[in-house]
């Protein structure tokens, strides 16, 4: 009975068609990149899938997520395949070490691979400090790539000279093992390959008629990649801090308060994963004060485009990124940074008028006023002010029909001085 059992279990297994677990990583590569590649590693693992297929487009991305995703691939029990498509994708920089890091490297036809050299920009490294860098990004490659079986030299220069391949350049140096227009293609030019997994065993592929399950992020994996865009993450800091400065300006209001804490905390969480330059928000502060200047003192305009320009430079300098697309870029450091000084230096305008303004209703509004004596004025007498008739005292006589201005109310009656 046993042995039956088991026979048919055998059968159901080799009659059952093979898997695939497919996902697309169309961004940068940072932790959001690194969750996604690990949940998908993870659920292909559970079910026993032949295969999981990373449909890969990036311009690059952080190292630290880089080698993690790279850490988690070859690691995988499920064979990894890592194809560069569509036509006009890249997988440039970071996503070059995944490209290389997979069992089956693929790239569709128009693509390009390679420009690995590592880059710290904003920062001044001397000879020695560089060389270490490329040295052990180039160590880094040459012990993916030598166990995948590829070109050790070719993708070496990916690194060392950053390199960039094409895909016939690819395939003809050996960086990669397959071109193919589509997925379906691609599939079934690999089945029936037997790939050599990272701990030296060997696999054989079975993906012509793979049942393909396509994974995508969850709403918090989007979400978050979503605001760990440089430039979303720079904007949500800015709209926090406008909405906190409009509710410390005008307490209880509420709605500012609330969207403001919700903005700062969002940007906190994605400054907190990126490369973040905390010497660049100093600069940011800087804005802020400047901005309040400029509304206490006539400065025609000084400080406020003082303030814009620290908080361009501020927002420039944020985030310390290994690529362009991971920087705050000029366009929207303008867009943010200008109108924010112009709405700061109003809102603190408004404030500061609203503080010395002269109080114009109630007794304390008569203050300062200027009247008529309708009678003459002494230890008593009669003015117009303010459109009333007032019960009036003065310290030195008035005479009638001269102008007065009021210095206090008593109760019922106004303390006057001449006008003169």
């Amino acid at each position: 009975m046993k042995r039956f059992l088991a026979v048919a279990s055998l059968l159901i297994a080799t009659s059952a068609p093979a898997a695939i677990v497919r996902i697309r990583v169309d961004d940068m590569i940072h932790a959001m990149t690194d969750e996604f590649i690990a949940r998908a590693l993870d659920e292909a693992a559970a079910q026993r899938a032949d295969a999981v297929l990373i449909e890969l487009s990036t311009p690059g991305g952080l190292d630290e997520a880089t080698r993690s995703i790279v850490q988690k691939i070859i690691k995988s029990p499920v064979p990894v395949i890592v194809y560069v498509t569509p036509a006009g994708s890249r997988a440039a920089s970071a996503g070059f070490f995944i490209l290389e890091s997979a069992d089956v490297a693929a790239m569709a036809p128009g693509t390009n691979t390679g420009s690995a050299h590592p880059v710290l920009f904003g920062e001044k490294l001397d000879d020695v400090m560089k060389m270490k860098l490329q040295n052990d990004a180039a160590a880094f490659m040459r012990s993916i790539v030598a166990q995948r079986g590829r070109n050790v030299a070719a993708a070496e220069a990916g690194v060392r000279e950053a390199k960039s391949f094409s895909d016939s350049e690819a395939l003809t140096q050996k960086v990669i093992d397959i071109v193919a227009p589509d997925v379906p293609t691609l599939l079934r030019n690999i089945d029936g390959r037997t790939v050599k997994r990272f701990n030296g065993s060997t696999q054989k592929l079975h993906t012509a008629r793979a049942v393909v399950r396509t994974i995508d992020m969850t709403l918090k994996q989007r979400l978050l990649s979503f605001i760990m865009n440089p430039n979303i993450a720079f904007i949500l800091m800015s709209l926090g801090m406008l909405a906190l400065w409009a509710e410390f300006n005008h307490p209880g209001a509420i709605v500012p308060g609330v969207v403001g804490l919700i903005s700062i905390l969002l940007a906190v969480f994605a400054l907190n994963l990126l490369p973040t330059r905390y010497s660049a928000l100093v600069l940011i502060l800087v804005a802020l004060a400047l901005f309040a200047l400029e509304a206490k003192f006539t400065t025609h305009g000084v400080l406020g485009i003082g303030g814009a320009i620290c908080m361009t430079i501020g927002a420039l300098l944020l985030v310390d990124g290994p690529i362009p697309e991971m920087r705050v870029n000029v366009i929207t450091a303008l867009s943010v940074s200008i109108p924010f000084a112009i709405i700061a230096v109003f809102l603190m305008t408004l404030v500061l008028r609203a503080r010395k303004a002269h109080i114009a209703t109630g007794s304390e509004g008569m203050v300062g006023e200027v009247g008529v004596a309708r009678t003459p004025v002494g230890a008593e007498g009669k003015v117009f002010v303010h459109g009333e008739l007032w019960n009036a005292m003065s310290g030195v006589p008035i005479s009638e029909g001269a102008r007065v201005r009021v210095r206090a109310v008593d109760g019922l009656r106004v303390v006057v001085e001449p006008a003169e």
